[in-house]
């Protein structure tokens, strides 16, 4: 687990907040996925979350679900997906790497196999959307004693009876979703966000990270100056999407970091 806490505390020490990148494994094929993804750090990013494509992703807008179509369309697989991590580990052992997804592909590989072999190349978190407190048993538990982190998503609408379910077995940092509904659709707020985050504070100790609905440097800016870190996801993939080169979306991907770490 050291990899993610490392990064916040080398960040805290430099008075910076985190800048997490999220792919899409496998958009829009593995070579030019996997190429993107050993440039993220070069870009500043952080932390990177790499999604886990799947047919059916119910937190995920038009933007990402496309993105999971194309990664699909183009042969990736779990497995694929798990010796990405192994390639960008054979030149980075830094930067943490999350993988980011839902159950069922995990689950049809089989759960033991999946952990010990994401432990194996150097995965260093999960984020499963659709798995909640209540089944911690499933994937939750075994991850945190292979020393996996599992990151839990809070929401505006966990309220303060559901929160300590929501904080109990998390680690590594509390995702924030800053907006109801799903990807890549509506703006964040600063405003908005900026007294939930002080709400979850109050309950925990982890590092409080933002995600959904932050589109431009100027947002990120300004949402990583009330959290820890920021997350971008769908105004990456949509570069992408719009079939810019790799050196274009890694630009790009610069700039939402200068703006995070500016704050």
């Amino acid at each position: 687990m050291a990899r993610i806490d490392d990064t916040f505390s080398a960040l805290r020490a430099n008075r910076k907040k985190a800048f997490v990148a999220y792919i899409m494994a496998g958009d829009p094929d593995y070579n030019e996925s996997k190429e993107l993804l050993m440039g993220l750090p070069e870009a500043g990013v952080d932390i990177i979350e790499l999604g886990l494509p799947f047919t059916d992703p119910m937190a995920d807008g038009p933007t990402i679900q496309l993105a999971g179509q194309r990664a699909l369309n183009s042969g990736q697989n779990l497995e694929k997906t798990l010796q990405m991590v192994q390639d960008f580990r054979s030149k980075n052992n830094v930067t943490p790497i999350i993988i980011m997804g839902y159950y069922n592909p995990i689950y049809s590989y089989g759960v033991d196999k999946f952990l010990s072999k994401a432990k194996l190349v150097g995965v260093d978190g999960l984020i499963i959307v659709d798995l909640p407190p209540e089944e911690d048993s499933e994937l939750c538990i075994p991850a945190k004693n292979i020393g996996l982190n599992f990151i839990r998503l809070a929401t505006p609408t966990t309220d303060e009876n559901r929160l300590p379910a929501v904080l109990k077995n998390t680690s590594g940092f509390v995702y924030y979703v800053s907006i109801t509904g799903i990807t890549g659709v509506a703006n964040a707020s600063s405003a908005n966000v900026s007294p939930e985050i002080s709400r979850i504070k109050k309950e925990t100790d982890l590092p409080v990270v933002v995600g959904f609905g932050i589109k431009t440097p100027e947002a990120a800016l300004e949402m990583a100056k009330v959290a820890d870190g920021v997350v971008v996801g769908s105004a990456i993939v949509e570069k992408i999407a719009q079939g810019e080169s790799n050196k274009s979306v890694l630009a790009f991907v610069k700039s939402l970091a200068e703006g995070v770490h500016d704050a």
